[in-house]
């Protein structure tokens, strides 16, 4: 297994979050919205611009801004 930043996440590659790295209220926030360490996350698409990213988790999908995105480590398959 691989550990990553999920803005590094590519299209359709899933894995499970193993830390976020935020404190804080930006921690809190990303904390409240589901991402917390051992959820599964899907990247299911990017904006033209690549910014934000979709993730599919617990049954609905969430919108996360790329600068968001980088306090997340996310251990995926090779």
């Amino acid at each position: 297994m691989l550990t990553v930043n999920l803005r590094r996440m590519k299209k359709n590659q899933t894995g499970t979050i193993t830390a976020v790295n935020a404190r804080g209220e930006l921690g809190r926030r990303i904390r409240d919205m589901g991402l917390v360490p051992g959820t599964q996350v899907t990247i299911k698409g990017r904006a033209p611009l690549y910014d934000p990213v979709a993730l599919r988790l617990m049954g609905f999908t969430l919108t996360l801004r790329n600068d968001e995105a980088n306090y997340i480590d996310v251990e995926v398959k090779e």
